[in-house]
């Protein structure tokens, strides 16, 4: 799952708007718009603020899974 649909599902399940998330992440709405609608080049400190809100935090995966 990519962050962006991840920080989207979690925000339509906590029943937050954008607005709200942003307000809680203590970030601006532009930035959750950013990042939810999948802009490569964004802060990792700012999205590891807002992945805080839902208990989690940037990290390393594979590229791809070894067949």
């Amino acid at each position: 799952m990519e962050i962006s649909d991840f920080v989207r599902h979690q925000r339509k399940l906590h029943k937050m708007t954008q607005r709200e998330l942003a307000d809680r992440a203590g970030v601006g709405i532009r930035f959750i718009r950013e990042l939810e609608y999948g802009k490569p080049t964004l802060r990792m400190d700012k999205v590891n603020v807002v992945l805080d809100m839902f208990g989690h935090r940037l990290g390393p995966v594979p590229e791809r899974e070894d067949d």
